[in-house]
């Protein structure tokens, strides 16, 4: 896997398991990163409003690991702060305020 991938912008330390995982199967890390790809591709959303929907399912499914990465992400395709935030509050209705108060902690760390 390039350092260059959306897996791995480089100013984003990888986390020690998901590095040493992926080095241990390169193939299966190649295909990650492939399906990122594919994905990306397949429509018109840009950049920035794809990893905000990514951020947005980060924090839906209370995982601390994907919504920092997806909040690198965002800010390196653009994204203020704001946007990110408000990304965040507008999922209050769905996931409850307990569950945005935890991402928005997570977005600050």
């Amino acid at each position: 896997m390039s350092s260059k991938t959306i897996l791995h912008p480089p100013e984003a330390p990888l986390p020690k398991t998901f590095t040493r995982i992926m080095g241990r199967y390169p193939d299966y890390a190649a295909a990650v990163e492939q399906l990122g790809k594919v994905v990306r591709d397949a429509g018109p959303i840009d950049e920035k409003t794809a990893q905000l929907i990514q951020l947005a399912a980060a924090a839906s499914i209370r995982s601390e690991g994907a919504l920092h990465s997806h909040v690198r992400r965002a800010r390196q395709a653009g994204a203020t702060t704001e946007e990110i935030q408000h990304t965040l509050i507008l999922l209050t209705s769905t996931i409850g305020l307990p569950a945005v108060m935890a991402a928005l902690s997570w977005m600050e760390e």
